[in-house]
Parts: C-alpha cells; sequence; structure tokens
C-alpha cells in the first residue's frame, strides 16, 4: 500500500474524529471512549499494513 493512501487515511479519520467531536453533542465519556477505539482501531490497522500483526502470529508461547 502506498505511504500516500496511509497518510490519506489518517489524515481522513483524524477530520471525521474532529467533525464528530465538533458537532455532534455527546457527554464527554462517551467522546473520550469514542475517539480511544477510533486511535485503537487505526493502530491495529497500521500494524497490519506494515505487516507487524503477521509477524507475531510466528511467536509460540
Amino acid at each position: 500500500m502506498p505511504v500516500l493512501t496511509i497518510f490519506l487515511v489518517i489524515i481522513g479519520v483524524g477530520v471525521l474524529l474532529w467533525l464528530i467531536n465538533r458537532y455532534i453533542p455527546m457527554q464527554s465519556t462517551i467522546k473520550g471512549i469514542l475517539n480511544a477505539v477510533v486511535v485503537i482501531i487505526l493502530v491495529i490497522w497500521l500494524l497490519s499494513v506494515f505487516g507487524v500483526l503477521d509477524s507475531l502470529q510466528n511467536i509460540r508461547i
């Protein structure tokens, strides 16, 4: 996946999250949970794009 696509996805998610936080009225705890979930999903997606999650499957405990 090209680096430009990765940057565009990160910027798009950031703008979307900013719009939701700015213009949709919610409790601050719900906003915090929503922000945390979106960041966790984005980090997991980035780890999978860079192949880190694939290499973790080969580790035996």
